[in-house]
């Protein structure tokens, strides 16, 4: 097919399709003549057309699919048929020997018959064009290749000689070596590497590595969603296994028991927390990292997604000169990030503010930061009693988890101490329910309880590939919208991974504790009589804020019903 359109020309095409005016092909000419770019290069350059605008003309006039890339797995059979030299060269992606022989591939200019011919020479085979954006060939290209080289090498090496293994796995170094491995390092440090690094790129906020029969599965969590990364023969997965338990000082030799490690490396000039969690299950051992981006990048109220009379209700709270703030929800609902982006606001030369955490997620200038310990019996409550004599201004708990803890909190707020710290509740006024079950007095809540934030995350929409619809009758008229209110669906593109969402932003429902709370609070009175009193003093429940979001097409109806389903 491709022998039609050896005398096509990109920009005649670009205009065929709508895609660009001729004024816009003219300009863009005149500068070809001087800067002698590639045409396709000097429209995406100056903002004439986007990556996604150029595919969707190319796969639309030339009638090939048009692919996304960041779900797709090739077969290792392609992969060793077209050599990584040649594929980068030609920034041609294989992705599988198809059953008419032919090879499928993808190409950001399928129009570049050069490279399609030299392919065919090298190859011997006939080729299924697919159209795919010149960033998703780039990032594809970079992690089949390299992914599928250092498996390769690692499954080689297990199968070779399982009693260097030991050796083999230890040649990687310390924890802080991590990244810097080289084409000399063993092949299972070279593959473990490579996870980490591409989970960093693809900003993953969990890794899961996970054992079966037959095969292992490496996972990736992102923006809530789990994907799987990459899969290799069970058999390889004790030496992953060992080689991120000895980077994480984990015990080597235990396999029975639950462990849990830490690693510190740097990569792309972040300073990433990887937090390591191992659990023996029937087939082997599953290991669970969370990534903690320390250079505290996400922190800050804007960067949250908060509405501006929201953000102004908290700021305002946290300016009391004593009292508990309480952030609350499930865990991975933002919290933490929420109260350092509060700390933030706070965080001036003239105040002295503390906190003690487990771990501390963020490391932030100018505030004074304590990791728990537990083995060396530095408790939340012993470090709080520390912090106490330390002359601190605003104190910050990273969670209240017993009843020691949270009378020694209340304590430092009667004391004209600001206290910040999280709780693990649904909603913001069963907070007080939840500090009564942990055996703290009512009257001292009503005393020191000055705000409750309970919080969730929701999805993005992707602003790429988002569709407009009408909102359905039914949920309109359930929340309180106007029934012809147009809002936005999830599509799938190759930006969001075809979720159709990137991103996420955070909902809160806000209890400011006025005197009449205060007295419901000391009557031991419910939740949800006190949950009606805040809404009479204008706290908004979660699906409220979310529904906000929806109606300005941030998120999709979808992701507020479900979360009004976990609300409930």
């Amino acid at each position: 097919m491709h022998e039609e359109w050896r005398h096509l020309k990109l920009g005649d095409l670009l205009v065929d399709a709508g895609a660009i005016a001729k004024a816009t092909l003219d300009a863009a000419l005149e500068e070809q003549k001087i800067s002698r770019m590639r045409l396709g290069e000097i429209l995406l350059k100056n903002g004439w057309l986007t990556e996604r605008q150029l595919a969707e003309a190319l796969s639309r006039q030339l009638k090939l699919p048009l692919v996304s890339l960041s779900k797709f797995k090739p077969t290792k059979e392609v992969i060793k048929i077209i050599p990584e030299a040649v594929a980068q060269r030609l920034e041609i992606v294989p992705l599988a020997i198809l059953e008419s022989g032919k090879i499928a591939i993808a190409m950001s200019d399928p129009l570049n018959i050069i490279a399609v011919d030299e392919l065919r020479m090298i190859t011997n085979s006939e080729f299924e064009i697919n159209v795919a954006t010149a960033s998703d060939v780039r990032r594809a290209l970079m992690n089949f290749y390299k992914a599928q080289h250092s498996l390769d090498d690692a499954i080689a090496e297990v199968a070779a000689s399982e009693d260097d293994f030991a050796t083999s796995i230890l040649a990687g170094g310390a924890a802080q070596d991590v990244m810097g491995v080289s084409a000399d390092d063993a092949p299972v440090v070279r593959l473990v590497s490579n996870i980490l690094e591409q989970a960093v790129r693809d900003k993953v906020s969990d890794i899961h590595i996970e054992v079966y029969e037959k095969i292992s599965k490496v996972r990736f969590r992102i923006d809530g969603s789990l994907f799987e990364h990459v899969e290799f023969p069970s058999a390889l997965h004790p030496a992953v296994v060992s080689r991120i338990k000895i980077i994480s000082n984990m015990d080597i030799s235990e396999r029975r028991k639950p462990q849990d490690g830490r690693i510190l490396v740097k990569i792309q000039d972040k300073r990433i927390d990887l937090r390591v969690s191992s659990l023996p299950a029937i087939y082997g051992e599953k290991v669970v990292m969370r990534l903690l981006d320390q250079s505290s990048s996400k922190v800050g109220l804007a960067n949250l997604g908060l509405f501006e009379d929201d953000i102004r209700v908290m700021t305002n709270n946290i300016n009391a000169p004593h009292g508990v703030f309480l952030m609350t929800g499930p865990t991975g609902s933002g919290k933490s990030t929420t109260l350092y982006s509060l700390l933030e606001v706070l965080n001036k030369p003239d105040v002295n503010i503390i906190t003690v955490e487990d771990p501390v997620e963020y490391t932030v200038e100018g505030i004074n930061q304590v990791q728990v310990n537990e083995k060396a019996g530095l408790t939340f409550t012993e470090a709080l009693r520390a912090i106490l004599r330390q002359d601190p201004d605003k104190i910050m708990v990273g969670e209240v988890r017993d009843y020691p803890t949270a009378e020694l909190a209340i304590r430092a707020a009667l004391t004209g101490h600001l206290v910040l710290s999280t709780l693990h509740t649904n909603d913001a006024p069963s907070s007080v329910m939840r500090l009564m079950d942990m055996g703290i007095p009512s009257y001292l809540i009503s005393t020191s309880l000055v705000t409750v934030v309970a919080q969730r995350l929701l999805r993005r929409l992707c602003p790429r590939c988002k569709a407009q619809y009408q909102m359905p009758a039914a949920i309109a008229e359930a929340h309180g919208v106007a029934p012809d209110t147009i809002v936005y669906e999830p599509v799938g593109c190759d930006e969001c991974r075809n979720t159709g969402y990137k991103g996420r932003v955070a909902v809160v429902e806000i209890m400011e504790v006025n005197e009449n709370i205060k007295l419901l609070i000391n009557e031991k009175a419910s939740a949800p009589v006190i949950r009606n009193a805040a809404m009479a003093h204008g706290m908004r429940l979660l699906t409220q804020s979310a529904m906000r979001n929806v109606v300005n097409g941030v998120t999709s109806v979808e992701e507020m019903l479900a979360l009004s389903v976990h609300q409930d």
